[in-house]
């Protein structure tokens, strides 16, 4: 018996007990069942074939392959699961998009736009199609991070009864749709609206580039198998994946700059889903969401809390130039806005030099620099080069070693712009600020005096504790003279996020919390709220 081919599903993990049935001129020729490690072995003498999958809880799936040319091919299945996601996951009010759901019973969908609460938009119809199991989807075979899942290119012959088009509304914003099965299953996927032309003073600029790099549907992400697919499919990560097993290793040290295969944003983001029924006071639950678009949404609540009008952008858009800073007094980054282009990075320094105004309420931000090569996909250059000595990460597989940033090496550090920069101390932890400069304009109307703490509340339930906290950033050698410290979190180990304020030669200034956590502060901590109203507000008056 022979190897002939891997199966397994989205993430990557081996299925066993696949049924597979081997056809040939018309004739089946052999029935096997994949093992425990997703091996399918067959008696078959090399050609074309056609393999039909099977497992109860999977998508049934028919395959054309050649046997015999070459590695045994990765075949993948898709879990019986509600999942979507809108394609282009950006636009203009007006402009129209793609869902695409993968389903295996009738779903109702409907389009929401999240600010201060969930308001329903309205209703987009039942989906359920005329054949049994229609608007279930399938993924390519072998690497679809690179490719994408490409839903809703098979089946439907070009017709426009099968389009599933939705208009963006007039308003700008963060809009999610929410597909509900017969069944109650429910799943919730995000769509960035930004406006047909600037009309608030504020920008707020969505971290999606972040958002692809940790996704890991498919079986990679920045973090998982970044350099590539392993050989065969995993069974047990904890056993077998050199993250793991291996102390020494670095993902980003694993394979050069240009070796790095892209990761496509046409996948589902099952990190970004949010629970039926969510309010933005509610604790924000999970690993991914509280560094992704759900912690993001609390950012927009409190703007639309506090009266404070603003258009919403997502990073390509900042790329591409659809995004024009000029239009804006203030561009606010949040949570945790990691993953940039080197032109990104350009425009809004050049655009603070001229005068804007930056609000960084993040953490570990402008950290790692990206190419996007195509509209739908990203290449993180993440390879690690050692820096020297100072602040910094260390670099997983050199303990001896520091490096500054994995961005921008060759244009400058993040902390030119941002002041500050993320270092490892502090790491996973959470807790308040201690007021440093209690006098400075940025604390008017919060009672605080130096030594004072204050953003002890947060809905941050993977690192609680405070609104310094997760992954926190600190006042670099790299920041420009005269960037004052206002606060500092009172983390373990001097690992605090510090709050810092510089202004720039042209008139600009730039206002930097350094953490991850602080966006989830801002609904339930009065001091938080007050000292970041305080900065907008001169930032829109000056």
């Amino acid at each position: 018996m022979k190897l002939v081919a891997y199966v397994s599903d989205e993430r990557f993990v081996a299925l066993c007990d696949v049924a597979a049935e081997f056809e040939r001129d018309g004739r089946t020729v052999a029935v096997a069942r994949s093992t425990p490690r997703g091996g399918i072995y067959a008696d078959l003498e090399p050609g074309p074939y056609r393999l039909t999958l099977a497992k109860p809880g999977y998508g049934a799936k028919v395959v054309e392959l050649e046997l015999g040319a070459g590695e045994p091919p990765q075949l993948r299945l898709l879990a019986d699961r509600l999942l979507g996601y809108m394609w282009p996951r950006w636009v203009r009010s007006g402009e129209r998009a793609e869902f695409r759901v993968h389903a295996v019973a009738p779903y109702r969908l409907s389009l929401w736009r999240y600010g201060l609460e969930q308001e329903h938009v309205r209703l987009l119809g039942w989906f359920d199609d005329h054949g049994p199991l229609a608007t279930m989807q399938v993924t390519p075979d072998g690497d679809y991070t690179r490719s994408g899942v490409q839903w809703n290119r098979r089946g439907y012959g070009g017709s426009p009864h099968h389009t599933q088009l939705a208009e963006a509304p007039a308003r700008p914003g963060l809009y999610y749709l929410h597909a509900e099965s017969e069944s109650g299953e429910f799943f919730a996927f995000p769509w960035v609206v930004a406006p047909a032309a600037p009309a608030a003073p504020v920008a707020v600029l969505a971290s999606t580039n972040t958002w692809n790099a940790y996704n890991s549907f498919g079986g990679r992400s920045n973090y998982i198998n970044a350099a590539g697919l392993p050989a065969a499919p995993v069974v047990n990560a904890r056993l077998e994946l050199p993250r793991y097993t291996d102390g020494a290793f670095s993902e980003w040290g694993a394979a050069p700059d240009e070796e790095f295969p892209p990761l496509s944003f046409e996948r589902p983001e099952p990190g970004n889903h949010v629970p039926r029924g969510a309010r933005p006071t509610d604790p924000i639950a999970g690993r991914l969401a509280s560094s992704l678009a759900p912690a993001e949404w609390r950012l927009l609540a409190w703007l639309e809390r506090e009266d404070q009008p603003y258009d919403y952008y997502a990073e390509a858009q900042l790329h591409d130039g659809a995004l024009d800073l000029d239009a804006y007094r203030v561009l606010i980054l949040s949570v945790h806005p990691e993953y940039w282009t080197r032109r990104m990075f350009e425009r809004v320094r050049d655009w603070a030099d001229r005068g804007g105004r930056l609000m960084y309420l993040g953490g570990n931000g402008l950290n790692c620099e990206v190419e996007l090569p195509t509209p739908a996909t990203m290449r993180c250059k993440t390879h690690l080069r050692a820096e020297g000595g100072g602040l910094g990460m260390r670099d997983p597989a050199r303990p001896d070693v520091y490096y500054e940033s994995r961005f921008h090496r060759t244009v400058a550090p993040e902390a030119s712009l941002l002041g500050v920069v993320t270092s490892e101390t502090g790491i996973m932890t959470g807790a308040p600020y201690r007021a440093l400069r209690a006098d400075h304009w940025a604390f008017a109307g919060t009672g605080l005096r130096d030594g004072d703490s204050f953003g002890a509340a947060s809905l941050h339930e993977r690192c609680g504790g405070g609104a310094s906290g997760h992954e926190t950033d600190k006042l670099s050698p790299h920041a420009p003279p005269g960037a004052l410290v206002l606060a500092k979190g009172l983390n373990p180990d001097e690992g605090g996020a510090e709050i810092v304020y510089h202004e720039r030669p042209g008139g600009g200034a730039v206002f930097s919390v350094g953490s991850i956590t602080y966006v989830a502060s801002l609904l339930v901590d009065e001091a938080i709220s007050r000292v970041t109203l305080n900065v907008l507000r001169r930032f829109l008056a000056q």
